[in-house]
C-alpha cells in the first residue's frame, strides 16, 4: 500500500500501453468499467468469490517469494495484461499474481486463442531472472518449468501420483497424449542485467468442456481403481503450481539443466516418439530430449541430430509432425 501510494496519480491510477488500473479502498457502483480501465480495491476484507478462496490460495502458497500479492479479477481480458503496467516497476520482493476466474481474449502461441470459461485456473506470474545466471543464459527453459511445475503441483498430492497430466513439448499440459489440459505462454524482456518475465498459464481444472478437465481425469481413475480421490479446486492448484515453480527455479539455478530434467522426463509425452520434420513425407526422426538451451533435440534416420527451436516450430500430435508455424 505504501508503495501504490508513491506510484499512482493523483486520482490513484496506475496506465499501461494496455489498461488503466485505478486502485480505490472500496467499490461504488459509479466505478468505470471498461476492457481498458478497471478498478482495484485494495481493502482485502471487502474480497469474496464463488470461485476463489484466498485462504485455500495461502494454505496452499508455500513460496519465500512469488506469487505473494495477488491481483485478483473475476472477469478481464488476459490476466497479462493486468500486469502490463506494473511489471518494471514493482519491487522483487512483491511477488507479483495476477489471477482470472475467466478471460475475454485469453491467448495461446502465435495467433491462437486460449478459451477461457468459468473453472479453468487462469494466472500470470511476475518473475525477475538474473541474465548471469544459469536460468538467464537459458530462458526457453522457463516455459518447461510452468508446465512441469503444473503436473508436478497434481501428481505431487498424496493419492494422485497416477493421475495421467503430463507435459508436452514446448508448453502444454497434457492428458496422456491424447488431448491439451491447458497451456503456457510466457513474455520475457531484458532490461539492464535482469529479465523481468510474465508467465501465463491457464489449464482446465473444474471445465469439461471445451476439451477435458482434471477434475474428470480424477473421476475416472476412481472409477478404475475404485478410489475416493476428491475433486481439485483452481485457487489450490495455482498456489500449488506457484510452490513448485520456485523450488524448480532454485534448483535450476543451483544445478542447470540436470537438476530439473529427470522430472521434467518422467512426466513428458515424448519419449522415444517417432516424428516426421516439416510434413508428412519429411524424413522420419525420433526424439531424443531436451538440449542445454531447453530445445528439442530429435535424431535423424541418417544419424544426425537436428535441434529445434519453440518459437518457430508446432508439434502436431495427432500426426506425429514437427512442423514450421503459420505466421
Amino acid at each position: 500500500m505504501q508503495w501504490l501510494g508513491r506510484h499512482t496519480d493523483p486520482e490513484g491510477i496506475i496506465k499501461s500501453s494496455k489498461l488503466s488500473l485505478q486502485f480505490v479502498s472500496s467499490y461504488t457502483s459509479e466505478a468505470e468499467i471498461t476492457p481498458s480501465s478497471m478498478p482495484v480495491v485494495t481493502d482485502p476484507e471487502a474480497f469474496s468469490s464463488e470461485h476463489f478462496s484466498l485462504e485455500t490460495y495461502r494454505q496452499n502458497l508455500q513460496t519465500t517469494r512469488l506469487g505473494k500479492v495477488i491481483l485478483f479479477a473475476e472477469v478481464t481480458s488476459t490476466t497479462m495484461s493486468l500486469l502490463d503496467g506494473l511489471m518494471f516497476e514493482m519491487p522483487q520482493e512483491m511477488g507479483l499474481i495476477a489471477i482470472a476466474v475467466r478471460q475475454t481474449q485469453g491467448k495461446g502461441r502465435g495467433p491462437n486463442a486460449w478459451l477461457s470459461p468459468v473453472g479453468c485456473a487462469l494466472s500470470t506470474l511476475l518473475v525477475f531472472i538474473p541474465l548471469r545466471s544459469q536460468l538467464g543464459q537459458r530462458i526457453p527453459f522457463v516455459q518447461h518449468l510452468m508446465s512441469l511445475a503444473v503436473v508436478e503441483a497434481v501428481r505431487s498430492i498424496p493419492g494422485y501420483e497416477d493421475i495421467n497430466l503430463r507435459v508436452k513439448w514446448p508448453n502444454d499440459i497434457y492428458y496422456s497424449d491424447l488431448m491439451k489440459i491447458g497451456g503456457v505462454l510466457v513474455n520475457s524482456t531484458l532490461m539492464g542485467e535482469t529479465f523481468y518475465i510474465l508467465i501465463g498459464c491457464g489449464f482446465n481444472v473444474t471445465n469439461s468442456n471445451p476439451t477435458i478437465c482434471i477434475n474428470d481425469l480424477i473421476e475416472e481413475h476412481n472409477k478404475q481403481h475404485g478410489a475416493g480421490l476428491k475433486p481439485l479446486r483452481a485457487d489450490c492448484l495455482i498456489a500449488r503450481a506457484v510452490t513448485v515453480l520456485e523450488k524448480l527455479i532454485d534448483r535450476f539455478q543451483d544445478q542447470g539443466p540436470d537438476g530439473v530434467l529427470p522430472l521434467y522426463y518422467k512426466y513428458w509425452v515424448h519419449g522415444g516418439q517417432q516424428v516426421r520434420l516439416g510434413s508428412t513425407e519429411g524424413p522420419q526422426a525420433s526424439i531424443v530430449g531436451l538440449d542445454d538451451s531447453g530445445f528439442l533435440q530429435v535424431h535423424q534416420e541418417d544419424g544426425g541430430v537436428v535441434t529445434v527451436h519453440p518459437d518457430g516450430n508446432s508439434f502436431d500430435m495427432l500426426r506425429n509432425l514437427i512442423v514450421p508455424k503459420r505466421q
